[in-house]
């Protein structure tokens, strides 16, 4: 097996390692459709109602192929993504834009941030600024130039500021969300159910309010509690459970490339 784009110690591996990451999925699907131009392209290019789990499973083979894959694996997977994304154009966006590739990278690093704060405790001032210049990759493998992404934490964080005010949430991005959360399989609800209400807790109120998520001291509680029992249980199992998505993922790609079958996205 070839070199990864990343040694073990790293921030980017030690964070996206950890199962805990997956509970900030919705917080990042929500944040990146909830700008104009990502919304309107996902619900014209894509179908969440129909094979919300093959949604997911194309966007965690991305980050995880690129994070904890081969450097050949990860350019392969940064190919078959940019591949998919010259198709995805329309009026008023393009997938190739790199202001909406900032956008969709930024969400990934600001979620694994804030659920390691919420699971393990804060990253350090350290740890986050070498978090974001490793998570640079999410948005140069999209295609974008690296000077794009912010330098430094103090930039990154006047960008998110400024970013996240200025979003109105729109009309396709409520449909994902409508589409995201009761999605046909009746079993998934459970699972989309959670989702919901860790996104719902974690969004900032005008995003949240701009999905029509309800909100309010009870459910603020509630979230408190919940992440209070993770906190306690999830650090103290073993670190081959903890890791087990990641290695189910990673497996699954390299048995399709073995067999020629593309990453689906």
């Amino acid at each position: 097996m070839g070199q990864g784009m990343f040694a073990d110690d790293t921030a980017i591996r030690r964070v996206n390692r950890e199962a805990s990451t997956l509970l900030a999925a919705a917080y990042a699907i929500l944040l990146q459709v909830a700008h104009p131009a990502v919304g309107q392209g996902v619900s014209d290019h894509s179908d969440f109602a129909s094979r919300p789990l093959d949604r997911l499973r194309g966007t965690l083979t991305f980050v995880y192929g690129t994070v904890f894959g081969t450097r050949e694996e990860a350019e392969r997977v940064a190919r078959i993504v940019r591949a998919v994304h010259r198709h995805v154009v329309g009026p008023g966006y393009d997938a190739r834009d790199p202001d909406l590739q900032v956008w969709v990278a930024a969400t990934l690093y600001e979620g694994a941030v804030r659920i390691h704060g919420l699971v393990f405790g804060e990253l350090s001032p350290d740890e986050k600024e070498e978090l974001l210049g490793q998570c640079a990759l999410f948005a140069t493998s999209l295609g974008c130039p690296g000077d794009r992404w912010p330098a430094d934490l103090p930039s990154f964080e006047r960008y998110w500021k400024e970013t996240v005010e200025g979003i109105e949430v729109g009309d396709a991005a409520r449909g994902i969300a409508r589409d995201l959360f009761t999605p046909r399989n009746r079993a998934l609800r459970p699972l989309t159910a959670v989702q919901r209400f860790v996104a719902s807790g974690m969004l900032p109120p005008n995003i949240r309010e701009g999905f029509g998520l309800e909100w309010d001291e009870r459910r603020r509680r509630r979230f408190d509690r919940f992440f209070s029992v993770v906190r306690a249980l999830y650090p103290r199992l073993p670190l081959r459970v903890r890791t087990l998505p990641r290695d189910l993922y990673l497996r699954d790609m390299r048995r399709k490339a073995a067999r020629g079958r593309p990453v689906r996205r």
